[in-house]
């Protein structure tokens, strides 16, 4: 499904031009649990926004599904971000004034569902993730692990191939840690395909296989 092969990414710090990934290649089939780990500034962010089509390489190549991404235009990485990547972050970015309902609701108003087929996929991707009793209440009415609940519902709700988590658990204590990672596994088990970027060995270490970045080289894959 991913194929990076020697993918390089350069960014410009003052007189400075610096390599945050340095011949990156990496290989993410079908169906698998990946998490990849490194420590702040190893190149994992900006390996995930180039595998989530946030951002494109500066050298290699990209293949996602078979398709070269790193020949895209920047509409046609809009729709490969729509369509195919659910996207979940470390701060939620949840709608402040928007129901649980509403914020996983608006993928799909991007993408013009109509409402009664919105209504529906909405309530079972809440169900997904136990929170189909929350499903009215504001942001600012539920906790941390529900909120992140929302947001992986809202990353769902298209059926997209890939499931790209960046420090999902990061604002998490242990115990609404593990709640969260049960629903990868989950999620996991019912087909999807899951990139989890981390710098937790303990949250990194329950995917099926761990890669781990250094300098922004893939220095090590775990089975």
């Amino acid at each position: 499904m991913i194929e990076l092969k020697d993918v390089c990414k350069f960014y410009q710090v003052g007189e400075d031009r610096v390599r945050a990934l340095d011949h990156a290649c990496l290989h993410i089939y079908p169906h698998e649990f990946v998490s990849i780990i490194g420590p702040s500034g190893s190149g994992k962010s900006t390996l995930m926004n180039i595998i989530g089509c946030l951002d494109v390489a500066d050298a290699g190549s990209y293949l996602l599904d078979g398709l070269p991404i790193e020949q895209y235009s920047e509409n046609q990485l809009a729709q490969v971000r729509n369509h195919k990547i659910g996207f979940v972050f470390q701060s939620f970015n949840l709608i402040p004034k928007l129901s649980a309902e509403e914020n996983v609701e608006l993928p799909l108003i991007y993408q013009g569902v109509k409402r009664a087929e919105r209504q529906q996929r909405v309530k079972e991707a809440l169900r997904r993730v136990g929170l189909e009793k929350r499903a009215k209440h504001l942001p600012t009415e539920l906790s941390g692990g529900q909120q992140q609940r929302v947001a992986i519902a809202r990353a769902i709700v298209t059926n997209p191939k890939l499931i790209l988590a960046d420090e999902p658990t990061g604002a998490l204590d242990s115990k609404t840690t593990q709640e969260i990672i049960d629903i990868f596994h989950d999620l996991h088990a019912q087909g999807n395909t899951i990139v989890l970027i981390t710098h937790d060995n303990d949250v990194a270490k329950q995917a099926s296989r761990s890669v781990h970045i250094l300098d922004g080289r893939i220095t090590e894959v775990k089975l």
